[in-house]
């Protein structure tokens, strides 16, 4: 058996934290709108209770990607992976700044829009986190 590492350790944090933020999204996306049908006051609770456990990952993951990126000397780094990683910084915050919106939304357009571009930037910063993991610094 493999060895783990302190990379392993902080990679498999970060991974962690990333799929309860946006898995947890994803499966909210398909759970809410049959929930809606059958007992419209429910979503509320859902939202509260998944709030509970997805803000905290959000935090840890800001806190494990800050832990990554210490882990990496930028500096040397080519101009496109430099790039990557400054446009995946901004896109996870973009993720987290659209979930306040759709949170503290009063028309349905805000929670709507800000749900929908919330879970479009967490996936792109998921994405983008597996290519610069892929990538080469």
């Amino acid at each position: 058996m493999l060895s783990p590492s302190a990379t392993t350790v902080r990679v498999f944090f970060h991974v962690l934290f990333a799929t309860v933020w946006v898995g947890g999204q994803l499966t909210l996306a398909g759970i809410v709108p049959a929930v809606r049908r059958s007992s419209p006051s429910a979503t509320k609770v859902i939202a509260q209770a998944f709030s509970r456990v997805a803000w905290p990952a959000f935090g840890l993951t800001l806190v494990t990607g800050m832990w990554n990126l210490m882990a990496v000397d930028i500096t040397t780094a080519n101009d496109a992976y430099q790039g990557t990683v400054l446009f995946h910084l901004a896109v996870a915050i973009a993720s987290g700044v659209f979930a306040v919106v759709h949170s503290l939304g009063k028309s349905k357009a805000a929670i709507a829009i800000g749900g929908a571009l919330g879970a479009l930037t967490a996936i792109l910063a998921l994405f983008l986190g597996v290519l610069l993991r892929s990538g080469t610094a």
